[in-house]
């Protein structure tokens, strides 16, 4: 890889991301835009065969890249930073992202660590599109990334990779191929990430995953504080999580309103084969602020679900509590 490569910087990814589909998107008429966007979203919520791709042509190709890779980035991105935190001096130098498309995974990656990515997707429209972002970008973008033509099933056979990302592919899937494609993944990767929609589908979606990962040997080194069984009651509740997504003209166009933000919910998991240090707890809920006193809920090491208060005079925790979001470590690490 090139030593002018400039170190990685996430905000300047993203920054480099939003500005290269911006740029295509200005070559599509608005209407065929968001025609293309609404289809394509109807088609993604029903049943979609792995020898079919949704992505037919560069316009679809365009349209769903800018409507859907910020928050898939952004997701992703989320899921990295809960690794990093359980394996702070681990770096990969090797990355495979299965149903990668256009690589919204891959620029996440890119934002965090110098790696050699490999993208793979069935749908050659799509990555046609991502080599093409990828190329505008620079250093900021998937670098020196290979963009290969693979179908996405049961008979996906990869090298060994030090991260294997898995994102917003498995609803794709038949659950025979959902099984080997993750059980493929452990099998390859020293690192295994997968992330789904944060909706009751997508998370049991997630807690299938996290069983085949653990069933392969691995560690869950996030969200979860452990690798015993989800204390979540099934059909009562799910586990998920936020990430804070920037609002095209797109999306403006497409959903309405005028915020220039909205929120990607998302469920994930994060399965290593080296040491970790998980969460001790994990807050699993928008933290409630009162006056003098802070709710948290939290996903812990022993108690399973659990509710603490935080008050006031408990000074510097206090503090952290009203500083802390949905998502995070609790308490927080000591620097």
């Amino acid at each position: 890889m090139s030593e002018t490569r400039p170190a990685p910087d996430p905000v300047a990814t993203a920054d480099a991301l939003r500005r290269g589909l911006a740029g295509l998107v200005e070559g599509l008429p608005p209407n065929r835009a968001a025609q293309a966007v609404e289809r394509l979203i109807a088609s993604y919520r029903g049943e979609t065969p792995t020898d079919a791709p949704i992505l037919r042509d560069r316009a679809d190709v365009v349209a769903y890249a800018a409507y859907r890779m910020p928050a898939t980035f952004e997701a992703v991105r989320a899921a990295l930073d809960a690794l990093r935190a359980a394996a702070p001096g681990w770096t990969p130098a090797t990355h495979t992202d299965i149903g990668g498309g256009t690589g919204a995974a891959s620029w996440a990656v890119a934002g965090e660590w110098r790696t050699e990515t490999t993208v793979l997707d069935w749908a050659e429209p799509a990555l046609a599109l991502g080599r093409e972002l990828a190329g505008a970008a620079g250093g900021a973008g998937p670098y020196g990334a290979r963009w290969e033509r693979a179908r996405i099933s049961g008979a996906l056979r990869l090298d060994p990779a030090d991260l294997v990302t898995v994102s917003y592919v498995l609803k794709e899937l038949t659950e025979a191929d959902r099984t080997a494609v993750v059980t493929e993944a452990a099998r390859a990767g020293s690192a295994v990430v997968v992330v789904e929609p944060g909706t009751p589908d997508g998370y049991r979606r997630i807690i299938a995953a996290r069983e085949l990962l653990l069933t392969a040997g691995m560690t869950i080194a996030a969200p979860c504080p452990h690798g015993g069984p989800c204390p979540i009651e099934p059909g009562s509740d799910w586990c998920h999580f936020s990430a804070r997504v920037a609002r095209s003209s797109l999306h403006r166009q497409v959903k309405g309103g005028s915020l220039g933000h909205e929120d990607e919910k998302f469920s994930y998991v994060v399965a290593t084969r080296f040491p970790v240090r998980p969460a001790s707890a994990r807050i699993t809920r928008r933290p409630q602020i009162r006056k003098g006193l802070v709710l948290l809920d939290l996903c812990t090491e022993h108690d399973g679900l659990d509710r603490v208060n935080v008050t006031k005079r408990q000074g510097p925790l206090y503090k952290d509590a009203r500083d802390a979001a949905w998502g995070d470590e609790w308490p927080p690490p000591e620097d």
